[in-house]
């Protein structure tokens, strides 16, 4: 079984790569250095926790990625979409709950 530090670093370079943020970026997003940011990612080095939760929260990576590796990934739709709403102030909940309502609404019958 591989470490966390190992699978951490992969993790939050899939998702950083994946959001299309620059390490630069995301360095400044969590507050550290890029070259910590790059220790994580590459080298395996171990965050304090602050900073795990930091990268966690700014990338909405599930958890369950970094403790649970063994199990399947069952990273749905749903489950990202969930993730990103855990992320908006309350007038975007609000957007995005008419948006939905509003798609439901017009959505062709089965």
């Amino acid at each position: 079984m591989q470490n966390i530090p190992d699978i951490l670093g992969g993790v939050v370079k899939a998702a950083r790569l994946k959001a299309g943020i620059t390490a630069e970026a995301l360095a400044e997003r969590v507050d550290v250095t890029e070259r910590y940011l790059y220790r994580i990612e590459n080298k395996g080095q171990k965050p304090s926790f602050d900073v795990l939760c930091r990268l966690i929260r700014a990338l909405n990576i599930s958890p369950e990625e970094i403790f649970y590796p063994e199990k399947p990934s069952k990273d749905s739709e749903v489950e990202e979409i969930l993730r990103l709403l855990s992320a908006c102030d309350e007038r975007s909940l609000e957007v995005v709950k008419a948006t939905a309502k509003a798609l439901i609404a017009t959505a062709p019958a089965k």
